[in-house]
Formats: C-alpha cells, sequence, structure tokens
C-alpha cells in the first residue's frame, strides 16, 4: 500500500514520473488488470501494457522502497523510444498512450482506455465575408495550453491559459483561407469548442518555445493553477458544444503534476501525485518518495527569476462527479 520509487536506469527520469501518474490512476490499473496476456515470451517481453502490468504487481508486492524498470524500459526500446536520454514529457506522455492502445487487444478495454483520457473537441472555421462554414470533430490525449498570448505577454493563471486556447482567431493575411463560395481567399473565423471531457483531464502547459534563433527556451514565470476546477466557470457558452448533462460532470479535482526543473536543453523532472486511497500529496523523484503539502506542490507555479526551479509541465485534474 506503500508508494514506491523507481530507481533512474540513465535519464529516465521523464519516463519514471510518467509511470508514476498512469500506476496511481486506480481508473488506469483497473483497465491494465483486465488485459490478455500474450501467449509467447517474445510477444511478453515486447508487450507494454504487459509490462507495465508486471511493474505495477513488483512495485506493490516488494519489499523495497524501490524498483528499477528495467524489463518496461527495454521493451519501449523495441518500440523506439530511446532510453538514456532526454524526453519531453508532453511527447513521451502521448507515446505511452498511443503504444498502450495499440497493444490492448480486447476493444472493450480500448473504449475504457480512451474513455479515461480522450478529449473531444469541435474546430469552426467560418468565412467572414459569407456563410460558408466548416465543422471537424477531432481528439486530443492533452490540451496544448499557451501560457503567453499573441503579443508575447504573460498569461497569469490556467484559466487565462483556457480562455485563450478556446477563443475565437481571425485568419487575416498570410492566413486567409480560400472560400468555396466566394471563390478566393477571405478572411476567417477560426475557433475550438468543447465536447467532451475524460475522467481523467491532462493540460499540457507549453513552457517551452522556440526563439528566432531556433533554440528553445523554457518560460518559468509563476502560472498558478487551482486545486479544484469548474470548466463551466471557466468557459463561456459559445466555447462549449456539449449538453447540461454533459457540462454537469465538468468539476475537476487536482490529481497529479508533472514538473520540470533545470533548462530547455538540460533538465529533470519529477511528479507530485495525490494518493487517491488516502489523499495525501507524494512526491516521486526517481527512488525517492516522501508525502509533501500542497505548499510544497503550489512552489512549482514557476518564478521568473529561478530558472532552475521547478515549474508545472503537464497537470492531470481528475473528475469529480463522473457520470
Amino acid at each position: 500500500t506503500e508508494a514506491i520509487g523507481l530507481y533512474n536506469l540513465g535519464q529516465s527520469c521523464c519516463l519514471n514520473s510518467l509511470l508514476q501518474v498512469f500506476l496511481m490512476n486506480i481508473h488506469f490499473t483497473r483497465i491494465l488488470r483486465r488485459i490478455t496476456v500474450p501467449s509467447s515470451p517474445a510477444q511478453r517481453r515486447s508487450n507494454v501494457p504487459y509490462q507495465m502490468l508486471l511493474l505495477l504487481e513488483k512495485m506493490q508486492c516488494g519489499k523495497c522502497k524501490a524498483v528499477g524498470p528495467t524489463e518496461l524500459a527495454y521493451c519501449l526500446s523495441e518500440h523506439r523510444v530511446e532510453l538514456f536520454v532526454q524526453h519531453d514529457a508532453a511527447q513521451l506522455f502521448l507515446t505511452l498512450w498511443n503504444l498502450l492502445k495499440k497493444q490492448m487487444k480486447k476493444p472493450e478495454l480500448v473504449k475504457e482506455l480512451r474513455d479515461l483520457y480522450a478529449i473531444c473537441i469541435q474546430e469552426h472555421v467560418a468565412c467572414q465575408k459569407c456563410s460558408f462554414e466548416v465543422k471537424s470533430k477531432s481528439t486530443m490525449l492533452t490540451l496544448p495550453l499557451p501560457v503567453l498570448d499573441a503579443n508575447s505577454h504573460r498569461l497569469k493563471t490556467l484559466e487565462d491559459c483556457l480562455q485563450y486556447f478556446f477563443h475565437p482567431e481571425e485568419l487575416t493575411g498570410q492566413n486567409m483561407c480560400f472560400c468555396q463560395q466566394c471563390g478566393k481567399k477571405t478572411t476567417f473565423l477560426q475557433s475550438m469548442k468543447l465536447v467532451h471531457l475524460p475522467q481523467t483531464l491532462t493540460l499540457h502547459l507549453k513552457r517551452f518555445c522556440f526563439e528566432r534563433s531556433s533554440r528553445t527556451h523554457k518560460l518559468s514565470h509563476s502560472l498558478p493553477f487551482p486545486q479544484e476546477l469548474d470548466l463551466r466557470q471557466v468557459l463561456t457558452e459559445s466555447q462549449c458544444q456539449a449538453d447540461d448533462s454533459e457540462k454537469a460532470t465538468w468539476q475537476y479535482e487536482l490529481f497529479a503534476v508533472v514538473a520540470h526543473s533545470g533548462s530547455a536543453s538540460c533538465g529533470h523532472y519529477c511528479a507530485y501525485i495525490r494518493s487517491l486511497t488516502d489523499c495525501k500529496w507524494y512526491c516521486f523523484n526517481d527512488s525517492e518518495v516522501c508525502q509533501v503539502s500542497w505548499d510544497d506542490v503550489k512552489c512549482t507555479y514557476g518564478r521568473s527569476n529561478l530558472y532552475w526551479r521547478e515549474t508545472a509541465y503537464l497537470l492531470f485534474y481528475m473528475k469529480k462527479h463522473p457520470q
């Protein structure tokens, strides 16, 4: 029942942090425990869900303070996930999720995995000269939230970032689109509308940005995020494409934070996770696990003058009242 750490295999802090977020989510482990075990040893070695299940059992049955995710790491390397390199947590999270979805053979488990994490968005593109409009639905694993606006001004809170992400954008000048009705390029209004939110909502704070020198720069300014998030209070009616019963479930509680310390080129990840069994916060820093307070988690808000300090990079919120 105790929280167990994961040994760093060599620049595996990003993988370790994401594995802890997956395996501390009891909704995910309920799916994982029902997978079909591959028949041959070779298939078992290369099956990500199975290797993740073995790691979970190793963590729960062992008497050590930490275990090594060696077999899972080598399994991932067979699927072109490089070892001993620095990964981006948002990209690696998507890679892990896609491998899990691809290798879960039971359709009902794939559906449950999608229901647990997938966000449904409807994109609207409308000509401002006539009535021509195109609507298309898409599925996202994370909401990639800018932390700066179009004028490079800092957004001050997580709620500001969410509102900015769903704010309509006018496509003018070089960004104009061809209108089939007008028969020429015209100004379009592009907007995103929220259709469906999953049990576990993942928000990606885009703290790494490209400068003109083509170097990646880390944005470390303070960006507070709440313990409780009600999307009905944050977004306007026009930014939602959902009925009242769907929106009634859009109340969330913070479950985990994957934080990054260091610079864009050299850094370290750890995870702060609220246990769903005892409701206490823990910091998972590779093999070291300790109980922390909400004030400790708030230290990941960031500060402009401390580039090397921890700043939240991925936020995981969990529904308070799922359907």
